[in-house]
């Protein structure tokens, strides 16, 4: 890592290895003994997967032990490779729902929204309605399946309790079009955060792996074991007191990104549940808003850019720490 004191620009760099083709974790020491039905469900436990689903999937030889089957009640030793090939995905219907969206833009390729803080993107198990599919399914029913049924349209993700700006295809070849961007880094994506902690740098890079966090499999956190190249860049805007509000450009998207690189440099999001430190403003969840969002359109590959303002719960924590 780059001493923090050499400049007014730092690079926070882990080496990663190559990434994994499936979800593989290895049994630490302390957690020898655990049933293999109770470490797997905790290592899906940010997707709600139930106890009951992953004991199917140990019946159906989908979970490996050391690259053998082993029963849910087995008990893992320290060293135990556990392999997981996840199924796929049951075919549900996805019931359209009247649910209010902040449409920034719309044609027949392309749907991109304003994501308010709580609504979850698509169904998932402990999610089954209520999210920007069954919104989406409902305003315009013609969304593209590349993903499947339980994700018609879904080109990227970002939390629950994160805001902002969301891209969804409305066919096939935009869809394809849009995650080949996104796969070649070309897409733009910016979000604006309130951090906690005053950076001495006025703009950085975080260039560090991320992958399932092996103390608590519910999390994720910078590790070379089992991790995918992530890179986040960002900017100094405004320093508050003992906060700092962040400009933050994604060149990869790994699940938790920005959350878990802030949080590996010292300086997690306010807020923050999972990553960050006890409740210190008034938001529910992580002060985090996707504020920019571009790419080429799929069709004409002209480039198109939306902006969404900062969400009024967030300004006004913002202007609270500027009164102080």
């Amino acid at each position: 890592m780059t001493d923090l004191n050499e400049s007014t620009e730092v690079e926070y760099i882990m080496e990663n290895e190559e990434d994994n083709a499936s979800l593989e974790w290895v049994v630490e020491v302390d957690e020898a003994g655990e049933r293999l039905d109770k470490y797997v469900t905790e290592s899906f436990a940010d997707s709600a997967v139930s106890r009951t689903q992953i004991q199917e999937w140990i019946k159906s030889g989908a979970v490996l032990v050391n690259g053998t089957e082993a029963k849910a009640k087995h008990r893992l030793e320290a060293g135990d490779v556990i392999t997981v090939e996840v199924p796929e995905p049951e075919p549900a219907e996805i019931i359209a729902e009247p649910i209010p969206l902040n449409i920034v833009y719309e044609d027949e390729d392309v749907i991109v929204i304003n994501k308010q803080r709580g609504l979850v993107v698509h169904p998932a198990p402990g999610h089954h309605s209520g999210t920007v599919v069954n919104a989406l399914m409902y305003h315009c029913q013609d969304l593209s399946g590349i993903n499947g049924s339980i994700r018609p349209g879904i080109v990227h993700r970002i939390d629950k309790d994160t805001s902002g700006l969301l891209m969804a295809a409305k066919n096939d070849a935009a869809h394809a079009s849009l995650s080949a961007q996104l796969k070649e880094h070309t897409v733009t994506r910016k979000y604006i955060a309130l951090v906690h902690g005053n950076l001495p740098h006025d703009r950085g890079t975080v260039d560090a792996p991320i992958g399932r966090d092996s103390r608590d499999r519910k999390m994720f956190a910078v590790t070379d074991k089992n991790s995918k190249h992530a890179v986040t860049h960002f900017s100094v805007i405004e320093r508050l007191d003992d906060y700092t509000v962040l400009e933050l450009q994604l060149e990869t998207g790994r699940t938790h990104q920005i959350r878990v690189h802030m949080k590996y440099i010292g300086h997690p999001l306010a807020g923050d549940p999972m990553y960050g430190r006890s409740k210190t403003v008034a938001l529910n969840g992580q002060a985090l808003h996707a504020a920019i969002l571009g790419f080429n359109h799929p069709r004409t590959n002209e480039y198109l850019e939306f902006e969404a303002p900062i969400p009024e719960d967030m300004e006004n924590v913002l202007h609270s720490l500027r009164q102080r």
